[in-house]
């Protein structure tokens, strides 16, 4: 009893390209899909983390110097 041939054997080698190329692209969405399902894992654990945050650290203001600077009073013009 003979056994048929794999698809990449056959006379028409359309058929093997076709094939290889659906699964080059296949490969490429699934690592696609991986790393953007990664990235939401990463956002959904630092959302979970703000949750447990106590609410005053919410209300702070920002750390940052740049965003803490207040001008006390107007500056005087030029005359």
């Amino acid at each position: 009893m003979q056994q048929e041939k794999p698809y990449y054997e056959h006379a028409d080698t359309r058929v093997h390209i076709r094939h290889w190329v659906l699964g080059q692209m296949l490969a490429g969405a699934g690592k696609a899909a991986l790393f953007v399902l990664a990235i939401g894992v990463v956002l959904g654990a630092i959302y979970l983390v703000s949750l447990a945050l106590p609410e005053q650290s919410k209300q702070a203001p920002s750390p940052q110097q740049s965003g803490a600077l207040e001008m006390p009073s107007a500056p005087a013009l030029a005359a």
